[in-house]
């Protein structure tokens, strides 16, 4: 069997000699480093080489794509929580909009002269929520209740072409308005409602 040759001692590497070897490639990957891969990858050229070389430029188009890519990712997280955001809040919106949405709408015309009632049948403690408007003038109005030898006046008014409100029934009865056209054109009210009551009546 062919044994190799023993390397003679003499021509082995010292330690000086590694050590120099070692301080050498150290000394160029340091060069490297700041002349190549820094201006190339990330734009940093402390001594002015890199863009000697058009490295650095090359090494700013990736650090700035590199922050807009970031940019645009945080931007889209945000996009992203701001329309889960908008659809939750639209939700929410559409629900209370649903819960709020009136009951009843009533609309009628009176000529001059003409008069009309609007009545909720309500329970003692029942509470409703109105919105009316007239138009094509004025109307006088009163908002009153009766039953079982009761009666309230709520409210009153003369020449007026709109109300809103709410009130809570002192006692079972209808509960309502009487409207009157003191104008001299016909009036158009429409009548919003909505809470607690029963049945709706309208009498002229």
């Amino acid at each position: 069997m062919y044994n190799a040759n023993k390397p003679n001692p003499e021509e082995l590497p010292s330690s000086a000699q590694l050590l120099r070897s070692t301080i050498i490639a150290l000394i160029a990957a340091i060069v490297i480093l700041v002349t190549i891969v820094l201006p190339a990858e990330y734009g940093i050229d402390p001594i002015g080489a890199g863009r000697a070389l058009g490295l650095t430029e090359m090494g700013e188009i990736k650090t700035e794509l590199a922050r807009e890519a970031e940019e645009d990712h945080k931007a889209q997280t945000q996009d992203d929580q701001s329309s889960l955001l908008d659809s939750l809040t639209g939700l929410i919106i559409g629900t209370a909009h649903a819960q709020e949405a009136w009951r009843d709408e009533v609309t009628f015309t009176l000529a001059p002269g003409q008069y009309t009632e609007v009545k909720m049948v309500m329970n003692e403690g029942n509470s409703a929520e109105y919105e009316w408007s007239a138009e094509g003038g004025r109307i006088n109005y009163d908002l009153h209740a009766h039953g079982d030898l009761e009666s309230v006046d709520y409210k009153k008014g003369r020449g007026e072409t709109s109300d809103t409100g709410q009130f809570e029934a002192s006692f079972a009865g209808e509960h309502g308005w009487f409207w009157r056209n003191r104008d001299k054109s016909d009036v158009t009210v429409t009548l919003k409602l909505r809470g607690d009551y029963g049945e709706l009546k309208s009498t002229n």
